[in-house]
């Protein structure tokens, strides 16, 4: 089951890790000398209007907020616990057989002892063969819906980008959250949630 609660974590953590180095040469061009040192997070465009080049994402908010990675993320948890309900109910099943058998008390034979033993075994054994494969299938398909995720991510971040024109665009989350200090003014992560659902909603009328 590690790697079924390894392919969870991943997905409900950062499913949908957004690091893209979507970088311009042409806004590079437009900082001179002395603003390379005083503005490192703003350009003038051809209007001489400043425009921010980085930009981040908060990935804890995706999550959260838009809709296919939450019903993705909701088809898994169910998953899980299907599978950890059947594994329970299975070991019920065999300790109830197991207690039946030991009513017999004195009456029971070394032979009808060892028999059964070896039978309980092999009924052990299949339960945790059966949550195995089945917990590999579940961690398979949270690979797949993952990289789902982030292809329909990227695809829409690389569009999104081509009136926003920024030079970086980073993740941030729990876990991940390796930029020291945020200035709020960069936040896009509202913009890529409502880009986001009105994407899979048009998706879902064609």
């Amino acid at each position: 089951m590690k790697q079924l609660s390894l392919a969870i974590n991943i997905l409900l953590t950062a499913a949908v890790v957004v690091l893209f180095y979507l970088h311009f040469e042409g806004n590079k061009g437009n900082l001179t000398e002395a603003e390379k040192h005083t503005s490192n997070y703003w350009v003038k465009d051809s209007c001489g209007d400043n425009i921010p080049v980085v930009a981040y994402v908060e990935l804890d908010s995706l999550n959260n907020n838009v809709s296919f990675i939450k019903v993705r993320k909701k088809e898994l948890e169910a998953e899980q616990k299907s599978i950890a309900q059947e594994y329970e109910n299975a070991y019920r099943s065999l300790t109830a057989e197991k207690d039946e058998f030991l009513k017999k008390g004195n009456a029971i034979t070394q032979q009808e002892a060892e028999a059964f033993q070896a039978k309980l075994g092999q009924k052990q054994q299949q339960i945790e063969n059966n949550r195995q494969v089945k917990g590999q299938r579940l961690a398979e398909k949270g690979a797949k819906i993952m990289e789902d995720m982030q292809t329909r991510v990227r695809a829409f971040m690389k569009e999104y980008n081509k009136t926003k024109n920024y030079s970086y665009i980073l993740a941030t989350g729990t876990g991940l959250d390796y930029l020291f200090f945020k200035d709020s003014t960069l936040n896009i992560t509202n913009d890529v949630i409502k880009g986001l659902n009105q994407q899979m909603k048009e998706t879902v009328k064609q």
